[in-house]
C-alpha cells in the first residue's frame, strides 16, 4: 500500500468509531483531500484508494487538474475550491468546480450564480461568516447574515449553505 492509500485508510479508520449519537452524521461524512500543489500522479493514487473529493486553493492550478482528469475520462470526481476567491477568478470557479468553500461577499455569490453554465448542476457554495467580528478574519459579519441571506436568494444557479 502506498503512502497516500495508507494515509487515507488511517483517516477513514479514525472516523469510524464516532459516538453513537453521531451515527447518522457518519453516513454523510465525506473526506475532502487537499490536492493543492500535488501532481496529478498523487491524485491518481488517491483515486485508486477510493478518494473522489479534492480541494484546490489556486484557481488556475485546479482548473488544469480538472481538465486533465476530464480528458482522461475520469468520472465521479468532486472538485472543491478552498482558497480565497477574487472576483476576476469567479468565472473559472463557476465553470469548473462543484463546490466553493470561501464565499465572503454577496458580490462573489452573485457573480458565481451569473457565471455558472445553465447546463451544469448548481454550484454548492459555503458562506464564510466572521462570528468574532475580528477585522483580521474573512467572512460576512454575523449581524449581516439575515440581510445577506435574503439578498442571496436571487442566486439562481447556486446552492448556498453556511
Amino acid at each position: 500500500m502506498n503512502d497516500i492509500a495508507h494515509n487515507l485508510a488511517q483517516v477513514r479508520d479514525k472516523s469510524q468509531p464516532l459516538p453513537h449519537a453521531a451515527a447518522v452524521l457518519q453516513k454523510k461524512l465525506h473526506c475532502l483531500q487537499s490536492s493543492k500543489t500535488k501532481p496529478a500522479g498523487a491524485i491518481e493514487e488517491a483515486m485508486a484508494a477510493g478518494q473522489v473529493a479534492f480541494g484546490e486553493n489556486y484557481v488556475q492550478e485546479g482548473v488544469e487538474k480538472i481538465r486533465y482528469f476530464q480528458e482522461k475520462g475520469a468520472t465521479g470526481l468532486k472538485w472543491h475550491f478552498i482558497g480565497p476567491l477574487q472576483s476576476n477568478k469567479s468565472r473559472l470557479v463557476a465553470e469548473h468546480f462543484d463546490w466553493c468553500h470561501t464565499v465572503d461577499r454577496l458580490k462573489i455569490a452573485m457573480r458565481l450564480s451569473e457565471q455558472r453554465p445553465a447546463q451544469m448542476p448548481p454550484l454548492n457554495v459555503l458562506i464564510q461568516i466572521n462570528i468574532s467580528d475580528e477585522q483580521s478574519k474573512s467572512g460576512i459579519p454575523l449581524t449581516s447574515w439575515t440581510r445577506w441571506r435574503q439578498r442571496s436568494r436571487n442566486c439562481r444557479i447556486c446552492s448556498c449553505a453556511v
